[in-house]
């Protein structure tokens, strides 16, 4: 039977061209699963360092709170209005310089990963710009 298709120079050719596209269409496949991969990629990336940001920022809210709490508290408990009937003494006039630095480094951090995330993302929304070569 090959020697009947090797004889026929259409069979040939039509072989030969059918080889040919379904070489091409696993090459845009393959194309096609590493940019789907690449996005999966920087999508996990961005909301990976959104969620981060987002609980840094909450828990250091959180804190402030409590502190604006506790003064609130022991201004009311001076003034004799009772917000609270249990008044820590102790009331922070500051922060420590210590508590500064990480303040100043938690920061930091942050501006890093929402760069990283502006940056990563920005890089996703070009690729979805460009019209298809293929099409």
């Amino acid at each position: 039977m090959e020697l009947l298709e090797t004889q026929d120079p259409d069979k040939k050719r039509l072989i030969e061209t059918s080889d040919r596209h379904k070489r091409a269409m696993e090459k845009e496949i393959g194309d096609l699963t590493e940019k789907t991969d690449r996005m999966v990629k920087n999508a996990l990336i961005i909301g990976g360092s959104l969620v981060v940001t987002y609980f840094v920022i909450s828990a250091l809210s959180q804190k402030r709170k409590k502190k604006k709490k506790k003064i609130a508290n022991a201004e009311a408990a001076k003034t004799g209005e009772g917000m609270d009937p249990v008044v820590d003494d102790e009331v922070d006039d500051g922060p420590s310089v210590l508590g500064q630095v990480g303040t100043q480094l938690l920061n930091q951090a942050s501006l890093v990963i929402l760069d990283i995330a502006r940056q990563k993302l920005s890089e996703y929304l070009a690729t979805r710009k460009k019209p298809d070569e293929h099409s």
